[in-house]
């Protein structure tokens, strides 16, 4: 269409034409280019999908209490980390009241555990036993454990750990009747 017989155009045309088909090729590209996305704004979320986020209900000693939102409904739990970690493991430990389910605790052990392990835990005298799930060791009987925190000074855990060995954590129990009382008052049982 612009080209000359034998198909080339002369450098000496091409430079003197540039200026009369440049504004044509800018408008052509901005045409067919993307548009940034730093340009273009980002819908805003519906109001039901935004999440909540935790919210605290307090810190008593070495425990905290806290709620969050679970398929719409109030979950209330305490928690405490442990005070003197065996091996690499930041464990924690957390007693939750959900509508469905009372007393229900759990040890986040930071690592997975082996298949089928067993972990105790050592409350002064009592010995509780719970049963493991990937990186989470759970309370076979809740209200007990409850009970004993709320007796006991130290709550010890020992079970396997991530390679060979055994891991020993040791949880402070000072607090946790306050934490405790406080997620069963903003989360009662129905």
């Amino acid at each position: 269409m612009f080209g000359l017989p034998g198909g080339r155009i002369p450098l000496a045309m091409f430079l003197r034409t540039l200026p009369l088909i440049a504004p044509l090729v800018a408008v052509c590209c901005a045409l067919v280019a993307p548009v940034p996305a730093w340009s273009q704004k980002p819908a805003p979320a519906p109001a039901s999908a935004t999440p909540s986020g935790p919210k605290s209900i307090g810190k008593f000693d070495d425990w905290t209490a806290a709620t969050h939102q679970e398929a719409g409904q109030k979950v209330c739990y305490a928690f405490t980390r442990a005070q003197a970690a065996g091996g690499k493991s930041n464990a924690i430990l957390t007693v939750t009241q959900r509508a469905a389910g009372r007393d229900a605790v759990a040890i986040d052990a930071g690592y997975v555990f082996p298949p089928n392990a067993a972990v105790t835990v050592q409350v002064d005298a009592v010995t509780l036993e719970f049963y493991t799930a990937q990186r989470n060791a759970f309370a076979r009987d809740g209200k007990a454990a409850v009970a004993a925190f709320q007796k006991g000074k130290t709550a010890v855990s020992k079970g396997p750990g991530a390679k060979d060995g055994q891991v020993s954590d040791t949880f402070s129990t000072k607090g946790f009747s306050a934490a405790y009382a406080a997620i069963v008052k903003e989360c009662p049982a129905k």
